[in-house]
């Protein structure tokens, strides 16, 4: 399933699970609970989730004389593991009122000395399994710390008291150099490398593409780019989009990024930093693939194959890194970067689309048993997003790593760079 990476199993174990529930330390049993829509889900719920996870696939099959906490949160926490049984409807997490979050947290602490005991033992037969295993639930867990910021972001939005998560002043940026850089192409290595550390399955086989000349956008479009898309008629010109895109911005009514409000007296969004000027100089974020490709189209241009982003984030001679979450929550909006030369902005501020569909690499293999559902069942309809965000934890950053989502979702941390076809020999 996964390469295990180098780790004090012990440490790392508990600096992930604590910074999970610092992210909830501020916050009500009442803000845990909410689910304004079905894709989100309730914070205690991803708190018992990710629990769950350690429970069923390492404390379960490797810790002798383990007791579950409680057999029904079998059934209340499982995603959608259909091989280990059944699941409580996604979009009724919000009824589950009861555990309270109180119970949850003990939850968390019962499993918690559980694994600890279970990595302290000298000797086990199957060390190495558990060790795997173990790196696969933190990775887990910190995807859904990431999630929890952008479910919490949504449903905070829905309030009209437009609440604030964590009080910040979001600086000023000059604005990112124009431009594009320039490949050769031709023919490429895309994915992980076997003897690159942990990577989630769908990120191999390495394996050869070829690319045709193309150039990258030096930085992410940013909003007073794309508020020119809005003011041309962007959400009024049917030719621009997808024809399921337009049917999506006629069903929705979309006539704006999401959190932005262009009504009032001065342009403003929604962040979880409250509500804050619209500044034109920020990355555009929260665009659907749809709104994503519409804007390229009307930009003259296109959305980069995930390929081609990824050759170019490996030839940018960068650190392929970006930032880990900032625990004191000071910085949980797209800002932008201080202007440099080359390609700016890769990781810690927006994922990127591309025009790639979500689909399994040439020599993908399945993992065996329920553990094989992670990623590879949900290769259909989707497309990939390359990069990190600014919620995105750092060793979660690099050039081979693969999100994906439906085209009309928007609540996550997305934007997007521009990409164009090259005649051999530009510069």
């Amino acid at each position: 399933m996964l390469k295990q990476a180098p780790l004090n199993n012990s440490f790392r174990f508990r600096q992930v699970r604590d910074q999970t529930e610092l992210l909830c330390a501020s916050l009500s049993a009442e803000d845990c609970n909410l689910q304004a829509m079905p894709d989100t889900s309730p914070l205690k719920w991803h708190l018992a989730h990710t629990t769950w996870f350690f429970e069923t696939f390492t404390l379960t099959p490797f810790s002798p004389g383990y007791r579950r906490y409680d057999e029904s949160f079998q059934v209340l926490f499982n995603s959608y593991y259909n091989g280990i049984g059944k699941q409580h409807p996604r979009s009724q997490r919000h009824l589950l009122s009861r555990p309270g979050l109180n119970e949850v947290l003990e939850y968390r602490q019962h499993v918690n000395k559980a694994v600890s005991a279970l990595l302290d033992l000298p000797v086990h037969a199957d060390q190495g399994e558990i060790s795997s295993r173990l790196y696969l639930g933190l990775n887990h867990e910190q995807q859904h710390q990431e999630l929890m910021l952008t479910d919490l972001k949504y449903n905070l939005g829905c309030n009209p008291l437009a609440p604030v998560y964590v009080q910040s002043e979001l600086p000023e940026r000059e604005p990112a150099e124009a431009g594009f850089e320039f490949y050769k192409g031709g023919l490429v290595e895309v994915g992980q490398p076997a003897d690159d550390g942990f990577g989630f399955d769908n990120e191999r086989p390495q394996h050869k593409a070829w690319l045709e000349p193309f150039a990258l956008g030096r930085k992410l479009v940013t909003n007073g780019e794309y508020r020119e898309f809005i003011a041309d008629g962007g959400y009024r010109r049917p030719e621009l989009w997808l024809s399921d895109g337009w049917s999506t911005v006629q069903e929705q009514n979309w006539t704006q990024p999401l959190y932005w409000d262009l009504d009032a007296d001065s342009p403003s969004v929604f962040t979880l930093h409250g509500q804050q000027p619209l500044r034109n100089e920020y990355p555009v974020c929260h665009l659907s693939y749809f709104e994503a490709d519409a804007y390229a189209r009307w930009a003259g241009a296109r959305l980069p194959t995930e390929e081609e982003w990824e050759h170019a984030c490996r030839q940018s001679h960068k650190p392929q890194q970006g930032r880990e979450i900032d625990f004191n929550l000071k910085s949980l909006q797209p800002t932008g970067t201080t202007p440099n030369k080359g390609l700016r902005d890769l990781f810690g501020q927006v994922w990127q689309w591309t025009s790639s569909a979500y689909r399994a690499y040439p020599g993908y293999r399945v993992t065996p048993g329920a553990l094989g559902e992670y990623n590879g069942k949900f290769m259909c309809n989707q497309f990939v997003l390359r990069g990190s965000s600014c919620a995105t934890p750092r060793s979660h950053s690099r050039a081979s790593y693969r999100n994906f989502f439906y085209a009309p979702d928007r609540w996550q941390f997305t934007g997007l760079r521009l990409a164009r076809d090259a005649m051999p020999g530009a510069s």
